[in-house]
C-alpha cells in the first residue's frame, strides 16, 4: 500500500530514543528530522535511516510544527516525538483510514510508561493528541508551550495506542522540566498582573498534587503514581517560583550586577594589594 504519509521528527539531543522511534516508522513513504541545534549523535543516527534533516530552531513550539509541515510533499503527515513508539496495529489503523479517506485528522491515546510503569490513573489515562493530518487541511498551530493544531474538516479518534516512553528517571525528568517550566513562566509574567506570594506557590503545587493523587485517583498506580503526582507539583512550584523571579523589580539580573559593581568599586577604591 502507498502511504502517502511523511513522519515528522523534531528533536534536541535525542540520540538515545531517536533510533528506536526511528524503527517503529516504516510504514512512512518519508521521514523528516527537524533538529534545532542538536549536539550529540542524534543528527548522525537519523542520517542512517535516510531521513531528510532540516536545521531550525525556534522557541516556539508551533512554530517549529508548522516549519515541519512546510517541508511535507505526501498528501499526509505524522508527527511523533523521539521518546514515542508506533506499534503495528497502529501504524495499520493509520493506514487505513489514509486509504479510505474518510477523515482529515486523526486523534491518538498516549500509553505513557512514567519510571518504566504503564500508568491508567492521574488523568495520564486521557492523553489524546491530535498528530495525523492530511496536509491541506491542517491550517497552523497555535500555542508557544502546549501547542495545539487548527484544522477543518472530519477527525477520527483511533482504537490503538501509541506508547510514550517519558520521564524515564528523575535526572530526565528535572531536564525537561527546565526547558518547559521556564516558557510557561514567562507566558504567565506577560499575562498576569497579580504579584506571587509564597502561599500561592504552595498552593498551586499541592493543588496539582491533589488532582493527580486523589481526584483522578493516581494513587491507585502505586508508587510510581504518586511520585509522578508529586512530580507534577513541583513542577507547577518551579513555574510560579520563576514567575515570581520575573516580576522582581529591580530584575534579579539587576540586583548581581550591582554587587558586581559594588566589588569593582571596592578594588578600585583599594586599588593593588602587595604582600
Amino acid at each position: 500500500m502507498q502511504s502517502k504519509l511523511t513522519a515528522l521528527i523534531i528533536t534536541k539531543n535525542e540520540e538515545k530514543m531517536i533510533q528506536a522511534c526511528l524503527e517503529t516508522l516504516s510504514f512512512c513513504e518519508k521521514i523528516i528530522v527537524l533538529d534545532t541545534g542538536s549536539t550529540d549523535q542524534t543528527v548522525k543516527i537519523a542520517e542512517n535511516y535516510n531521513c531528510k534533516i532540516v536545521s531550525f530552531a525556534h522557541e516556539s513550539f508551533a512554530k517549529l510544527r508548522e516549519k515541519a509541515q512546510s517541508l511535507v510533499e505526501t498528501d499526509w503527515l505524522f508527527y511523533i516525538d523521539a521518546d514515542e513508539r508506533v506499534t503495528p496495529a497502529l501504524a495499520k489503523e493509520i493506514l487505513l483510514h489514509i486509504e479510505q479517506n474518510d477523515c482529515q485528522a486523526m486523534t491518538i491515546r498516549r500509553s505513557n510508561v512514567c519510571y518504566g510503569q504503564k500508568l491508567k490513573h492521574g488523568n495520564w489515562q486521557n492523553d489524546l493528541v491530535t498528530r495525523v493530518f492530511r496536509k491541506e487541511s491542517l491550517l497552523s498551530w497555535e500555542g508557544d508551550i502546549h501547542e495545539s493544531p487548527i484544522f477543518k474538516g472530519q477527525n477520527h479518534q483511533l482504537q490503538h495506542e501509541m506508547i510514550h516512553l517519558t520521564h524515564r528517571n528523575t535526572q530526565d525528568n528535572l531536564y525537561k522540566s527546565a526547558q518547559w517550566t521556564i516558557k510557561e513562566a514567562t507566558a504567565l509574567a506577560a499575562a498576569t498582573v497579580k504579584k506571587i506570594n509564597f502561599l500561592t506557590i504552595l498552593r498551586k503545587g499541592g493543588m496539582e498534587f491533589y488532582r493527580r493523587a486523589i481526584k483522578h485517583q493516581g494513587y491507585k498506580d502505586g508508587m510510581v503514581g504518586l511520585i509522578e503526582a508529586l512530580v507534577q507539583g513541583l513542577n507547577r512550584i518551579m513555574v510560579y517560583i520563576q514567575v515570581w523571579e520575573l516580576q522582581q523589580k529591580p530584575s534579579l539580573k539587576s540586583k548581581y550586577d550591582k554587587e558586581e559593581q559594588e566589588i569593582r568599586n571596592l578594588w578600585q577604591r583599594e586599588g593593588k594589594i602587595k604582600l
